[in-house]
């Protein structure tokens, strides 16, 4: 006798409940398909595309989990389609796939990132510090590799926004999207701060514009990142126990002085930056319009089946 296949609850379909709607409002639509062996969500909704819903508006570009297009929160929680395999689902239970909640809706699983491009525009770039006499001999510049290291992981980041998505700081406070940079952009930061050669200051900006205190190191951020980078432990906290030095710590200060370790001011490597001000001006505020999904019949009624909420 051959096997169930994987995934259904004994059945050879499977449910999908997406969302189809626009910033003006929208609802859940059930779609029923053949189960098949071994595929993530991504190919269950190119298939739905492909015979029932040809109008279904979904981003996505490499299928392999790189580049960070397709974005969605998965049964509530924020994951990457191309990377979420329909095994590893609730058996016999619809799968829920709605946009990312945190940004406003433009089509049915699409949603307007923009903000994130704006907060990025705000951050002080890479400026390399001179060359020494040394160094301008060899041609390049000499690091140990264990400084190099240290910002190496957030190299890593697909920017697929999936960390500000599941932060309730951005989530599920509107407001302060023109004041909180948020944790994609606080390791970006970090990977700057920790960089053996440069020379910009951003402590202060991210403490009085891009809201670093703001984040109480809930690690939701880590839990979602698809490239399993340490956003909380290795990037948020050290740039906090940074920001402290920098203000309130005087041995520090004098051992600046005394080394003359000292960087651009805040103000000069603003002045560097594409774009200056608050971290970022959101557009629009149309951003969680999204209902509970309705189950479509009891079995997919199931506790936490829609759950919007973070997993």
């Amino acid at each position: 006798m051959a096997e169930d296949p994987v995934g259904t609850g004994g059945t050879d379909e499977v449910t999908m409940r997406l969302w189809r709607g626009d910033e003006t409002g929208g609802s859940f639509t059930d779609y029923v398909m053949p189960s098949q062996e071994g595929e993530v969500v991504l190919d269950v909704i190119h298939r739905v595309q492909a015979t029932q819903a040809p109008d279904l508006a979904c981003r996505w570009n490499c299928k392999a989990g790189k580049c960070g297009s397709c974005s969605a929160e998965i049964n509530g929680r924020p994951a990457l389609m191309c990377m979420t395999r329909m095994d590893s689902l609730p058996v016999g239970e619809a799968v829920t796939v709605a946009p990312m909640r945190a940004f406003p809706i433009l089509r049915d699983l699409v949603t307007d990132v923009s903000y994130n491009y704006e907060v990025a525009k705000r951050i002080p770039p890479f400026a390399p510090r001179a060359k020494t006499a040394d160094e301008e001999k060899v041609g390049g510049y000499r690091m140990q590799q264990i400084d190099v290291e240290r910002s190496q992981e957030f190299r890593k980041c697909i920017e697929c926004f999936l960390c500000q998505d599941v932060c309730h700081v951005i989530r599920d406070h509107e407001e302060n999207k023109t004041a909180f940079a948020g944790p994609r952009f606080f390791a970006r930061a970090a990977e700057l701060e920790m960089h053996p050669l440069d020379v910009n200051d951003r402590r202060q900006l991210l403490q009085q514009e891009q809201g670093l205190g703001k984040c109480n190191i809930t690690k939701c951020c880590t839990e979602v990142c698809p490239e399993h980078i340490k956003i909380t432990d290795n990037a948020i906290i050290p740039l906090k126990e940074r920001v402290v030095d920098a203000s309130y710590d005087p041995v520090a200060w004098l051992g600046r002085k005394i080394l003359k370790r000292n960087k651009r001011s805040p103000a000069e490597a603003a002045a560097t930056s594409p774009a200056t001000g608050p971290a970022a001006v959101q557009p629009r505020t149309e951003t969680n319009g999204i209902p509970a999904p309705e189950p479509a019949t009891a079995a997919a009624a199931a506790p936490g089946a829609g759950d919007p909420s973070p997993g």
